[in-house]
């Protein structure tokens, strides 16, 4: 029998390739960036360490900034010998083992006559022609040989008590490569401020009572003493209150005092006019000029600087007077600055000559 032969189709050329496509494409980043630190450094008896020797210095204590020791040394007869103790030096060290640390410097002698009219020397915001500042090896050194001329430093506003404040910033570079993620995880913020609000406003656990013009508030001693150094060491301390069941307060409104505690647990300003039910500017000053008061009163650094803030903000002819007495008794210089600047402003206390002569025969 003969066989039988079937043709079978071929597909063409041109449908045997599959199509053509772009290869994938893959990116990656090189970030090179500082990191950055500050230590401030306060020399004093600057008289007795005059005629250590050339070459003598005074360090400060090691501080870390970006993996490294640093500390900062003064030469209060300068390092070197053919000055003859005509300058002093100034230096920032490496003070821990590293090879070819890159980083930046900025050594700042701070005027002390609050004019702000400091001497620094910086490699930060400028154009950097061989780039960073590179030290080979511990004990490696950036600074200043004639940093200052002793006779101009001990006639100068950097003197002052017979101190000097040094600031000296380092930062690191370091680089590293980013590629693509592989992952999208959404980080909420913080809620740990709400979550401390609520257990205030819960009143479950409280464990001390302050009492302030018969009105009680209801605490925790333990969230008190973390958030405040005076709350620290009336509650925990060697002279802590013998009775914490209770405690009275005094030279304290209650509304302040609520707006304290808010703060303290919800890390916020509370609403001024939910709180004393009074919507006016006048009551939002009031508020944050007593505010003030309590947070220096109680250490609370991050109030004081908010309530500082907010003054500079509002400073108006019926509260300058006061505000400006507030600034001056609690250290709040900048403050003090806006309110002084705003006296001086031609028109403001035109025709009331008593409130002027008080800002600058009584405040000033």
């Amino acid at each position: 029998m003969g066989k039988v032969f079937r043709e079978t189709s071929r597909p063409s050329s041109s449908s045997s390739c599959p199509a053509s496509s772009s290869p994938p494409t893959t990116t990656s980043t090189s970030i090179t960036e500082t990191v950055n630190g500050t230590h401030h450094f306060k020399i004093t008896g600057y008289s007795l360490s005059k005629g250590i020797g050339i070459g003598k210095y005074i360090a400060s204590d090691t501080f870390n900034v970006g993996g490294y020791s640093w500390a900062i040394y003064f030469y209060p007869d300068g390092k070197s010998v053919e000055d003859n103790a005509a300058y002093v030096s100034l230096f920032i060290a490496l003070a821990s083992e590293g090879t070819d640390v890159r980083a930046l410097f900025e050594l700042t002698l701070l005027d002390q006559s609050g004019n702000e009219r400091h001497k620094v020397h910086s490699h930060f915001g400028r154009t950097l022609d061989s780039g960073p500042y590179t030290l080979k090896y511990r004990g490696s050194m950036w600074g200043y040989k004639r940093f200052f001329k002793r006779t101009s430093l001990e006639t100068s506003d950097y003197l002052k008590d017979d101190c000097l404040s040094v600031n000296c910033m380092v930062g690191v570079v370091k680089s590293h490569t980013e590629g693509p993620k592989i992952y999208s995880i959404p980080v909420p913020p913080s809620s740990m401020g709400h979550q401390f609000g609520r257990l205030l406003e819960s009143g479950k656990g409280t464990d001390v009572n302050f009492e302030i013009d018969g009105e009680i508030f209801a605490g925790h001693k333990l969230v008190l003493a973390a958030r405040s150094p005076v709350f620290r060491a009336q509650l925990f301390g060697p002279m802590k209150d013998q009775n914490t069941r209770c405690i009275k307060v005094e030279d304290i409104e209650a509304p302040v005092f609520k707006a304290l505690l808010h703060f303290m647990y919800w890390d916020s300003l509370p609403d001024i006019e939910e709180l004393t039910g009074i919507n006016s500017n006048g009551s939002s000053t009031l508020m944050a000029q007593h505010l003030l008061a309590a947070a220096d009163r109680y250490g609370l650094d991050r109030l004081r600087l908010l309530c500082e803030a907010n003054l500079c903000k509002d400073v108006a002819i019926n509260t300058v007077a006061t505000t400006l007495a507030l600034a001056e008794q609690h250290h709040c210089f900048q403050l003090k600055t806006v309110c002084l600047r705003f006296v001086a402003t031609p028109g403001n206390l035109s025709g009331d000559s008593l409130l002027y002569q008080a800002l600058f025969y009584n405040v000033l």
